[in-house]
């Protein structure tokens, strides 16, 4: 089905219109209703298709085009404002009936936590699935402030949830001590950087599951200043996109991925949701097979 935003024509660039005969489906989770510093991010997934229809839709990195593609633009989960459990309950409902429909899930946030009840459901199709997280930051927090449903906690509870020994962090930079200490004991963890730890780690994943998720400050805020906690010392867009193109030429099997945290009102330049709509053209053509 396609929520009302997706009705009055805000889709990405070149959707189909036919959902049963489409392999992916990208959905919004608009949701910034946790966030530990400056909301917004709401309004990513929205901005985020608005400005695809400045690309184009060949992409001469895989040497594949948008109009060979078949997925379906949903539109944003109507989600209900400030009730944070509930959304994500909903989430989680819609993702489960993607995956029973054998279509592959391309989120876009939305807040990071947004990416738990995802991964809940992944790894309820996927008993052996493995999570690559490419972020600024490690969340790894079991609660923040004492809330435990915060976007600093959806990756402690994901490598509660399926082993934090399936969990691959990339580019983390910020984060408590705890935090950093718990990632080195219990995760495959990989700070600082991206490209590199990467292209080395992707053959002992080959052939499983994998669900990506990415936070778009990850980052430098002089790539992507539309976030809501910009972290200085970030990689470069080309670095990114090399990231995704990297996964997407290696053998393991991706069953789905997002893109989150773009808050559009802090980048009037568009530059943040801009970056965030080509990584999605990327990743439909380079993880959808």
């Amino acid at each position: 089905m396609r929520f009302d935003d997706a009705y009055s024509g805000n889709v990405f660039i070149a959707s189909s219109s036919d959902y049963d005969s489409s392999k992916a489906v990208i959905y919004g989770m608009p949701m910034d209703f946790t966030v530990s510093f400056r909301p917004g991010s709401r309004f990513g997934p929205a901005r985020i298709r608005e400005v695809s229809i400045g690309l184009e839709e060949y992409s001469p990195y895989l040497d594949a085009d948008l109009a060979d593609a078949a997925y379906f633009d949903a539109g944003d989960l109507p989600l209900p404002f400030g009730n944070a459990a509930r959304s994500l309950d909903m989430i989680g409902e819609y993702v489960k009936g993607l995956l029973n429909d054998g279509k592959f899930p391309l989120g876009l946030g939305g807040e990071h936590l947004v990416s738990w009840p995802v991964i809940r459901e992944m790894y309820a199709k996927y008993s052996d699935l493995a999570v690559i997280h490419i972020d600024a930051h490690a969340d790894l927090r079991e609660q923040y402030e004492g809330e435990p449903l915060s976007h600093s906690t959806p990756i402690r509870k994901a490598a509660e949830w399926i082993g934090g020994r399936n969990v691959y962090q990339f580019g983390i930079r910020s984060g408590t001590r705890e935090e950093f200490e718990y990632a080195r004991k219990h995760l495959h963890f990989y700070p600082f950087d991206v490209l590199e730890p990467l292209t080395k780690v992707l053959p002992e994943l080959a052939g499983r599951p994998v669900y990506v998720t990415i936070d778009i400050d990850v980052l430098d805020p002089s790539a992507a200043p539309g976030t809501g906690t910009a972290e200085a010392g970030g990689i470069t867009s080309k670095e990114l996109l090399a990231a995704v193109h990297a996964m997407a030429r290696s053998d393991i099997h991706i069953v789905g991925a997002d893109v989150v945290e773009v808050a559009p009102v802090y980048d009037p330049s568009e530059q943040t949701q801009i970056v965030a709509a080509k990584l999605v053209r990327e990743m439909l053509l380079g993880f959808v097979k």
